[in-house]
């Protein structure tokens, strides 16, 4: 790299007098899906002036020629899990200090932004409550490097409910990993909790544990559909949203219907949950990479069966999902598997049936309008954030570039330069 990320931070502001001229073989307009060669983006300060072929090259400023590469928008990961590495989850928040694990989650948001993900939603610290609000402030105010965030805090869930501390001894008395709330009233003061400490958006487990038997996939819910209007009535009256982890029937049509922003994970929807995501323009974030990782890193040739037979399934009900117009926004679940290596959910998004472009604008436009910012990043355009990356060849005939960034510039700033 011939920048120093950590300099760069302390001397953003001083770096973002000096008008920049990225130039590149091609710039991809994620909006039309045109690839102009070549490609330049004139940056002022934090923002975008201007886009296109050939832009203005205002006096004294630094060109930065970055070769055969295309340039586009920062990529957006909606689902992460910035507290979590690999290795056992539930161990993770039993054995290791909420400071330990901020250290942790610090270090995941450089490898992220590093790997070309300037923009995520971290869904839930799985036990480290409000720490997340720490990491998001400390790269607001530019002490650490990391993508832009969206947090939530601790997820929600019943007692005894899909991330509760099941299988310990009772007596040891062994802290779940999201915080209890039973009915919607208690959702409630949940909520105003979670928005006091810092939370962006609320996560709720809506759905689990899955079970697979006979061929036959299962889960139950634990909320009706009454208490997730709650939540989202709730959310909405302070201008913020509800994400559910979700999967299966009845819990997604609750969800549906309730009025969630996303549905996550997304596996074995109904025709009508389908319909209403559709019309209610509710996103689907399928996390295919934490899934492939699973099968990939089973303990066993039976899980690794099992594990596969679960992502084929679920490849599935993704094309029918395509099919039936359900919108949808990138995220991987990273966390359990490396952080700055959940660029695969591009390649597998495409290998499931989607299109290159529309798999791009799913990690671009999609997340960004899931995320809230639709009027600042997610395209080139003047007036966004010069949220920016460079790959080698073109994305829209090998996806698997965005595997390779090797640049990344985010508000104005270079972090990474190959």
């Amino acid at each position: 790299m011939l920048r120093c990320c950590v300099a760069l931070v302390l001397a953003g502001a001083a770096c973002a007098q000096t008008p920049i001229v990225l130039r590149a073989a091609r710039l991809l307009d994620i909006e039309t899906g045109r690839i102009l060669q070549p490609g330049e983006v004139l940056v002022e300060g934090e923002l975008i002036a201007e886009s296109g072929a050939a832009v203005k090259h205002p006096a004294g400023a630094e060109i930065i020629d970055l070769g055969d590469r295309t340039l586009l928008p920062g990529l957006i990961d909606a689902h992460v899990h910035l507290f979590l590495h690999p290795g056992a989850e539930d161990l993770q928040t039993v054995e290791e200090s909420v400071p330990q694990r901020t250290i942790v989650a610090v270090l995941a948001a450089r490898a992220d932004l590093m790997a070309g993900f300037t923009a995520e939603r971290d869904m839930g610290t799985e036990g480290a409550g409000a720490a997340d609000t720490a990491v998001r402030n400390a790269i607001n105010q530019g002490l650490v490097p990391g993508p832009r965030l969206r947090i939530s805090g601790n997820a929600v869930d019943i007692l005894g409910g899909h991330e509760d501390a099941i299988g310990y001894n009772p007596a040891q008395r062994v802290l779940p990993n999201a915080t209890w709330a039973n009915n919607a009233a208690e959702l409630v003061t949940v909520i105003r909790g979670q928005f006091k400490e810092g939370a962006d958006f609320i996560k709720i487990y809506e759905t689990g544990r899955d079970a697979f038997r006979d061929g036959k996939f299962s889960t139950p819910y634990q909320y009706t559909e009454a208490e997730l209007r709650a939540a989202v009535e709730e959310a909405a009256r302070v201008g913020k949203r509800v994400a559910v982890h979700a999967t299966g029937e009845p819990g997604t049509l609750y969800a549906a219907r309730a009025g969630v922003a996303s549905i996550d994970h997304a596996d074995q929807l109904s025709t009508e949950t389908m319909r209403l995501m559709r019309d209610k323009q509710i996103f689907a974030v399928p996390t295919f990479t934490i899934s492939a990782y699973f099968a990939d890193h089973a303990g066993s040739p039976q899980q690794a069966a099992r594990q596969h037979q679960m992502l084929e399934l679920h490849a599935r009900e993704f094309r029918a999902q395509l099919s039936a117009g359900v919108p949808m926004a990138v995220g991987s679940d990273v966390g359990p598997f490396p952080h700055g290596t959940q660029a695969r959910e591009f390649a597998l998004m495409v290998e499931y049936g989607m299109t290159a472009l529309t798999a791009l604008q799913a990690g671009t436009l999609n997340g960004a309008k899931l995320l809230g910012w639709q009027d600042q990043i997610g395209t080139l355009k003047a007036g966004y954030f010069a949220d920016i990356v460079a790959v080698p060849g073109d994305p829209l005939q090998d996806i698997a570039v965005l595997q390779k960034v090797s640049f990344v510039m985010k508000g104005g700033v270079v972090y990474r330069r190959d």
